[in-house]
């Protein structure tokens, strides 16, 4: 089909940002975003050459694509605001099931982007796992080819099975993040640039790319190497990072090769640290 549709934003945050500049790439038109911030609806619609407002009851009603950018609990209560409209009405969201939309739209559906963004860095749409799901199956048509002018990898995937794609995000995006900036702040302490890290940082990355994660497991809790544990832990004033370093080690320990070759740890058995 490779139709050009007229779109309009519900949201101006990250995923906002670099999904409408992506769909006016694609030859998309936009025109409208709403935010509740009239700063940041003007600066995306600045950005993107198109009206804006801040008013809910502002949103144009002829659109053929409303795409819904917010925060996962601001969603309910806007849907109560936005008038109604034969447009297909799709969220972005990873832990939201498609049928929030019942009783709001007839046609209805999901385009998730697997990828964390932000708005200063530039982001390779081509290479952004999309996934999507709809209603309606002429819906989930429409919604393949829209999302398959911005994405090489377009996968149908149902709700429930999203709200684990968006789980193992978390643990591999968010929380890795948040244990570079624990890093960063040991080495920050000590005098050191947090550059020293990334070196090891991308290799890490970069492992896995043809090492499973397990296989690319290193460091003294796969090795059972318990004197460099205990150096670690005594190091470690603040105690909700000792109970981290607790945690993920006995885990490491328990699911890598020590588990394979039969030493089998129970929750009173946990590794000694």
């Amino acid at each position: 089909m490779n139709q050009e549709m007229k779109v309009v934003f519900i949201g101006s945050g990250n995923v906002a940002t670099h999904l409408s500049v992506a769909m006016q790439k694609a030859g998309h038109t936009i025109e409208q975003i709403y935010s509740r911030n009239e700063t940041h609806a003007r600066t995306l619609a600045g950005r993107l050459h198109c009206d804006w407002t801040a008013q809910a009851s502002g949103i144009i009603p002829f659109a053929d694509l409303y795409v819904f950018a917010v925060k996962d609990d601001a969603l309910p209560e806007l849907l109560t605001q936005i008038p109604v409209n034969n447009g297909l009405w799709i969220h972005t969201a990873g832990s939201v099931s498609m049928d929030i939309f019942k009783g709001y739209a007839t046609h209805y559906g999901v385009l998730y982007p697997l990828q964390t963004f932000s708005k200063n860095r530039d982001t390779d749409f081509r290479r952004v796992p999309c996934l999507i799901e709809a209603f309606l199956p002429e819906d989930e048509t429409r919604l393949y080819e829209i999302a398959g002018r911005l994405s090489d990898n377009v996968q149908t995937l149902s709700s429930e099975k999203r709200k684990f794609v968006h789980l193992a995000a978390v643990f591999a995006c968010n929380f890795s993040n948040h244990m570079y900036a624990l890093a960063g702040k040991l080495v920050w302490e000590q005098g050191l640039s947090t550059d020293v890290l990334l070196p090891l940082i991308d290799e890490t990355a970069a492992k896995i790319h043809t090492l499973s994660p397990s296989e690319a497991q290193t460091g003294p809790a796969v090795r059972g190497d318990r004197q460099t544990l205990d150096r670690h832990l005594a190091l470690l004033s603040d105690p909700a990072m000792r109970e981290m370093y607790q945690l993920i080690s006995n885990h490491i320990y328990k699911e890598t090769k020590y588990e394979q070759h039969s030493i089998r740890l129970t929750q009173n058995q946990g590794f000694p640290v």
